[in-house]
């Protein structure tokens, strides 16, 4: 099942917006601007039921790992660490909040990868 993402960004209210704590400058918010993100997620979307099984990860999240992955030459398990750690990853994913935890385990790449088939 796809879980729908937000079109724009938005402030938290409660939390402490990730984006506003780094530096709009760097080359990975910049390249995060320049990707049409929301192009991608509808070539994507016909690769998911809407109403079976567990909610899939966001296909901005999947996509911007793949991207860091092909752009750093890291592995699958390598990426999905480096984004746990790295604010500005976590930002070019499409999260808005930091996370201690890893976004996704380094399989469920492999099988986004699989979905074209």
């Amino acid at each position: 099942m796809l879980i729908p993402s937000s079109s724009g960004h938005q402030t938290n209210l409660f939390g402490t917006d990730l984006l506003l704590q780094l530096d709009p400058t760097d080359p990975l918010l910049q390249l995060a601007k320049a990707i049409p993100w929301q192009e991608l997620e509808r070539a994507f979307a016909k690769h998911y039921c809407q109403n079976l099984g567990r909610s899939a990860r966001p296909i901005r999240l999947m996509c911007g790992l793949l991207i860091l992955k092909q752009l750093e030459n890291l592995s699958d398990e390598k990426v999905v660490l480096k984004c746990k750690r790295n604010p500005y990853y976590q930002s070019f994913c499409g999260l808005t909040e930091f996370g201690s935890k890893q976004p996704c385990d380094g399989s469920e790449l492999t099988q986004f990868r699989n979905r074209r088939h």
